[in-house]
């Protein structure tokens, strides 16, 4: 099967598989350069959510300042934006499937450049708030498609390290959006706050420019039978000649187009309007699809549910009711975590295709839990002694902050989307990504308008406490639900989901299965046969 021997041979490629042929090389192929300047194209669509985020953390002080609104209000104008965010997500799926994954990218920038103008020369709270709406509508399309056009593009032998550019440049947008709220908050306080939104619009001209030297995704060139077109781009994007021919062999099975068919134009039979796909999803899924669709959906949630956008959004309140009341100096700790962030997110990067998705993202919500966990105490602390100045829970608090972005974002920020746009087969992908995102803006925007009638209600230190034990609930969910990816392959993940908590019996299966398929001795071969009947087909 033309899947079985593309992704066979890149997984023949990793580090640590065994049985290579005297005709493979050992090395691991060097990093493709094309497919990575796709890549960082695609993904700088995610600047527009990051900046986003971390210029209202600031902006909001002066906004309520400005325009004379209350705490509500700017809950409100914070967190809506991620609900006004599901429009375009939701739109994402079909659009990327209708005028390709490069159009849609175009258009979700040109949809948050009017939205940031539009918020750049707001007059009122209403004004504002239309402003929202479009930007946010902008936000979901390039949240949907920019893991997955990265995901169709990359080689499988730095998959990983490629679908994890969105993380990075959304961590990148926020250190943009909290340099700005330092840079404009000396100016006066009605224009410093439009010169900190109208000036996203920045970001959506240079990548509407940018976009145009990407090729479109070759998975969409095929649903769209043009195989010549997709070819060539393979070609580029492939780390050997080799590969291009698997992966296109691969695609096209996935496509429904015959092994044989090398004409540059064919004709495929389109889906009508989705329905099958949603129906594959919802109303009759097999095991496997139902167990991905958990773990890309659970994925989602708890990467919002255990508190990142309440530390991200409302960072300045979290340093004044540590201590830090000077204005500069909140703006400038918000600035470290901007740091932290995009520091950690880079090491992530390099870490993903080497260790596996499930060290680094059990790692990674452990220290979270920690340092959640740290963060409720030391601010429990100062609010049962308010008055009096405690240096130390102070810089508690503040290093407990850095310490849970740090250790957010060297896994279960990157990771989130790595996998839910890995997991998914190719009919799938569009529509269960944005299904994924759904989610993440759902609960981004929950939490986002809740903040600070949260920890009103039970005090921020509880309130970290409460997201403290969600991130707890996440590693449990995390360590029995998702298997690890790494270095599998399509048909490799169809048969470990399916499983749900039984999954590493299958895992260990695989791995004598891949050792017989590139030259093993035989003798596990009944364990290859079991697996192979056992598997669930989508």
């Amino acid at each position: 099967m033309a899947g079985r021997r593309a992704e066979d041979n890149a997984v023949s490629q990793q580090p640590g598989s065994r049985g290579l042929s005297e005709f493979d090389s050992p090395k691991k192929p060097k990093r493709n350069k094309y497919a990575f300047a796709c890549a960082i194209l695609a993904s700088m669509t995610s600047i527009l959510l990051g900046y986003d985020i971390g210029v209202m953390s600031g902006a909001a002080i002066y906004i309520k300042e400005d325009l004379k609104i209350s705490d509500v209000e700017i809950e409100i104008l914070l967190g809506i934006i991620n609900v006004y965010s599901l429009i375009g997500s939701a739109a994402a799926g079909r659009t990327s499937d209708r005028i390709g994954r490069r159009y849609t990218i175009v258009l979700a920038g040109a949809i948050f450049f009017t939205g940031a103008l539009l918020m750049g020369f707001a007059t009122n709270y209403v004004f504002l708030m239309v402003g929202r709406f479009v930007a946010g509508i902008g936000i979901g399309y390039a949240l949907m498609i920019a893991p997955v056009y990265t995901a169709e593009v990359s080689p499988a032998s730095s998959r990983g390290f490629l679908t994890s550019f969105p993380e990075v440049f959304v961590n990148i947008g926020i250190l943009l959006g909290y340099v700005s709220n330092y840079a404009f908050s000396k100016l006066p306080t009605h224009l410093g706050w439009r010169l900190m939104l109208g000036i996203g619009a920045v970001p959506s001209v240079i990548l509407g420019v940018g976009v145009l030297a990407m090729p479109e995704s070759p998975r969409w060139l095929v649903m769209q039978g043009r195989l010549g077109d997709a070819t060539r781009v393979l070609n580029k994007t492939s780390d050997s000649k080799e590969e291009s021919l698997l992966r296109l062999g691969d695609i096209k099975e996935a496509a429904g187009i015959p092994e044989y068919c090398t004409d540059d134009v064919v004709q495929v039979v389109k889906r009508s309007q989705g329905q099958d796909v949603w129906k594959e999803l919802f109303l009759r899924p097999t095991p496997a699809v139902r167990h991905i669709l958990i773990c890309a959906v659970g994925i989602h949630f708890f990467q919002q549910a255990s508190g990142i956008d309440a530390v991200v959004l409302y960072s300045p309140r979290i340093f004044e009711e540590a201590g830090i009341t000077n204005s500069d100096h909140k703006l400038l700790c918000t600035v470290a975590v901007g740091l932290a962030k995009t520091i950690f997110i880079l090491v992530a990067m390099f870490l993903i295709d080497r260790i596996g998705r499930r060290p680094l993202l059990l790692t990674s919500v452990a220290g979270m839990v920690l340092s959640l966990g740290s963060l409720a105490v030391g601010l429990t602390i100062i609010d049962r002694h308010q008055g009096a100045k405690m240096t130390w829970t102070t810089a508690l608090c503040l290093t407990m902050v850095l310490a849970y972005a740090a250790f957010f974002s060297i896994g279960l920020g990157p990771i989130t989307w790595v996998y839910s746009s890995e997991i998914f087969p190719l009919r799938l992908r569009a529509q269960g990504c944005s299904i994924g995102v759904a989610m993440n803006r759902v609960v981004s925007g929950v939490l986002s308008m809740t903040f600070i009638s949260l920890y009103k209600a039970i005090t921020m230190g509880g309130a970290f406490f409460f997201y403290a034990g969600i991130a707890t609930v996440a590693w449990v969910f995390f360590y029995t639900m998702l298997p690890e990816t790494q270095g599998r392959t399509l048909e490799d993940m169809e048969v470990l989901f399916g499983k749900f908590h039984k999954w590493k019996e299958v895992n260990a299966l695989l791995e004598t299965k891949t050792q017989v398929d590139h030259g093993g001795d035989g003798n596990n071969r009944s364990g290859m046969i079991q697996l192979e009947t056992k598997g669930p087909s989508l």
